[in-house]
């Protein structure tokens, strides 16, 4: 008997590639510090069966040259709220556009997703600038 495959390649990639607004950035003034930005009321659409997603979005980065714009921000989450993707295509799509966007030293997103037919979600990505690698001298 064939199994027959409920979910497929598209619904995999479903909002992956979707338009979202710019996030925009300002010059940091300060080395060597860390921010965390909370989402408690993040919202989303399985790309499934158009049913709503809630969850909370933590972002924890350490800027070098570019700070985050808050309200850019803002208006890139809530571009989400109708957009079908699944939650762990939500968290390394918004770990990249971050990482896109102020080329931090590092950035962590971690998504925590309310539950669905009894089950939650956590999923976390992270990014780590790679290190420089320099020559010494004799």
């Amino acid at each position: 008997m064939k199994k027959s495959v409920s979910y497929t390649d598209e619904h995999a990639r479903a909002g992956l590639n979707a338009p979202l607004p710019e996030i925009e950035c300002w010059e940091n003034q300060f080395p060597g510090y860390e921010i965390a930005i909370e989402t408690p009321e993040f919202t989303s659409v399985c790309p499934k069966t158009g049913l709503p997603d809630h969850g909370a979005i933590t972002l924890t980065y350490i800027p070098d040259k570019l700070c985050l714009e808050l309200k850019s921000l803002k208006m890139y989450l809530l571009a989400y709220r109708n957009l079908g993707i699944f939650q762990e295509n939500i968290v390394n799509r918004f770990l990249a556009d971050v990482v896109k966007a102020c080329d931090p030293i590092s950035a962590t997103v971690m998504g925590d997703f309310a539950a669905r037919g009894g089950l939650t979600s956590r999923i976390s990505a992270t990014y780590n600038r790679p290190q420089k690698v320099t020559r010494g001298r004799r």
